[in-house]
């Protein structure tokens, strides 16, 4: 048995069949590239959907994980770590926002997101506001309380009963959001600014700007969910800068600690002294080691990148807008979604096998690159999936 069967072989026995894998082992990587067991390189247009931020193996990244592996890796937060305390630091002075607690996962910084604004519910009004809007076709995780946050029918099969406390609204109609908001129940709305599992949809600026200002004025919390569109993914450091808006929770994992497992839930004025000594918690939270390798990372988000993220993202929309095959394309910055004429699958395997990889959402072919990916990679892969395309 070939090495590629036997790992194939052993997943299946031995890992839950959660995954629909594609036919592919990767074994090692650098910058944008990939590679199989084989020895065949791979352009990656997916980062490990959003997480490698500046690719594989990214040697500063490394240095500066080592350097902290090899002096503390985990303590608990029984303890005052450096690394914890300087990232919280440095999110905080890049946002505005006040403080900042970590988890491991986009999924867990929902959670966190989600239990502080039933905790400010519940301490400023008691028994009356208990709901907690989302969107429709939205997607917040896979706990049960995020699958219960998640507006799609779909991902509420199966693991009921859920928990209460949510309702859905259309993020295309502002007037029945609105008007969903004025009922006496609701404390709080939580969004994406870009729907990724929902398809790349950018919520339309006035409607964005029509519900934070009606929080504003009737002490309704929003929060954003930025775990895929944060951490310079859409151009700017996050997405809500881009939309004129300052949420009072903000939630954020994949390519903030570019590869570690590490989430974080910002918490702005009004929401800063709401969680309290056990309220809340998590073992690895803030692990030294992711600590380091996010602070490496935020410190290279300076305007100079983000400028060439969305040159590069102006390159890819300039290349595939118009394309033969290509119905549209929607998104922000390197997080970007193109709706193909042809079923995506299709394209997807075709890229693959012409060493490319890509993504899905819904019917859509996703692109999520490293934010560093060189422009003649940049160029070679989208050469190849504008063929793909094509045919």
């Amino acid at each position: 048995m070939d090495q590629k069967k036997e790992i194939e072989t052993l997943d299946r026995q031995y890992i839950a069949g959660t995954y629909k894998r594609f036919d592919l082992v990767l074994s090692k990587g650098q910058g944008s590239l990939a590679e199989d067991e084989s020895g065949k390189t791979y352009i990656d247009l997916g980062a490990g959907i959003a997480v490698n931020t500046f690719g594989y193996c990214d040697p500063i990244w490394i240095e500066a994980v080592t350097k902290q592996l090899s002096t503390l890796q985990h303590t608990s937060n029984l303890y005052y770590t450096a690394p914890c305390a300087r990232l919280a630091e440095a999110l905080c002075q890049r946002t505005g926002f006040r403080k900042v607690f970590f988890s491991n996962s986009g999924a867990e910084a929902n959670e966190c997101a989600i239990k502080a604004a039933r905790k400010y519910m519940h301490d400023r009004y008691p028994g009356v506001r208990q709901t907690i809007l989302t969107l429709k076709n939205s997607f917040h995780g896979r706990t049960i309380a995020t699958l219960a946050a998640t507006g799609q029918e779909g991902f509420h099969q199966h693991f009921g009963p859920f928990p209460a406390g949510f309702d859905y609204v259309d993020a295309d109609d502002t007037d029945a959001t609105l008007a969903r908001m004025a009922k006496p129940d609701v404390g709080a709305i939580f969004i994406e600014l870009v729907q990724g599992e929902g398809g790349l949809y950018v919520l339309p600026k006035a409607f964005v700007t029509a519900i934070y200002d009606y929080c504003r004025a009737h002490d309704i919390l929003l929060l954003v969910d930025e775990v895929q569109t944060g951490n310079g993914r859409t151009g700017t450091l996050y997405a809500y800068e881009q939309f004129g808006i300052q949420p009072d929770i903000l939630s954020t994992a994949k390519g903030l600690a570019g590869g570690l497992p590490l989430g974080a839930t910002l918490f702005g004025e009004k929401t800063a002294d709401v969680l309290c000594a056990g309220d809340h918690g998590s073992t690895f939270g803030g692990n030294p080691v992711a600590a380091a390798g996010a602070l490496s990372i935020l410190e290279r988000l300076d305007e100079t990148l983000l400028g060439q993220v969305r040159e590069k993202s102006e390159f890819i929309l300039s290349e595939l807008s118009c394309a033969k095959g290509v119905r549209s394309v929607s998104g922000l910055g390197l997080m970007l979604g193109i709706e193909p004429e042809r079923p995506a699958a299709e394209i997807i395997a075709g890229c693959q096998a012409r060493g490319v990889l890509c993504l899905t959402a819904k019917q859509k072919i996703r692109l999520l690159p490293a934010l560093n990916i060189p422009d003649a990679l940049l160029k070679q892969a989208i050469t190849v999936l504008k063929e793909e395309l094509a045919k």
